[in-house]
């Protein structure tokens, strides 16, 4: 995956608590086996009509937020369905970091397994940049994971993140980086095993 150093980006305001990954990505179009293309998907009930036409009145349909890198929402974002297709369709539209009070656990983890920054914030700090991303004039963010800072409308907002999830996305590796990287110390206990206790092969 890449890795997340920083993002410099346009924010977009979400104001809605318990999005579930089925408005994230919904199922019915989950057809194709490759990720790409997700994108045109993300939040298709709230971004088209019934007709697949583009609601003018949504955020992401209008001018800078068409180019957003970054959302900003309410509490337990990505709750529902443990898809990784939603995760993949905010990548594909070009989001790398959502801001929230709270996210659900399974979807935390599908991000960091991505290169999408989950950033927890109180919702008094949320609610604060959700109002400086609703302005085009303060809408652009820079988020440094090093420094474990958004900088938003002439502030400086810290933010804290667990150093194992911070070194997975600052290095790019999910799990499957992980285990390779210790392939030669995993075939050295296979072969022990496989001496100890051949019944087990």
């Amino acid at each position: 995956m890449q890795p997340f150093i920083t993002l410099d980006a346009v924010a977009a305001p979400l104001p809605i608590a318990n999005l579930d990954t089925d408005k994230l990505a919904p199922g019915r179009f989950l057809k194709g086996v490759t990720r790409a293309g997700l994108g045109r998907i993300l939040l298709h009930p709230l971004r088209f009509d019934a007709d697949d036409r583009p609601r003018p009145d949504f955020v992401l349909n209008q001018t800078p937020w068409d180019r957003a890198g970054v959302l900003v929402a309410l509490d337990n974002f990505g709750c529902g369905s443990s898809r990784e297709h939603a995760p993949w369709a905010l990548l594909d539209f070009g989001i790398r970091c959502v801001i929230a009070p709270s996210f659900a656990d399974i979807f935390r983890n599908n991000c960091l397994k991505n290169g999408i920054l989950p950033l927890v914030m109180a919702e008094a700090e949320c609610l604060a940049l959700m109002t400086l991303a609703r302005d085009p004039a303060t809408a652009r963010f820079s988020v440094s994971l090093p420094d474990q800072t958004v900088r938003a409308g002439g502030r400086v907002w810290p933010f804290a993140i667990a150093p194992g999830d911070k070194t997975k996305l600052l290095e790019g590796k999910d799990e499957i980086d992980a285990a390779r990287a210790r392939m030669a110390e995993i075939e050295r206990f296979e072969s022990r095993i496989a001496y100890a206790a051949p019944h087990l092969g």
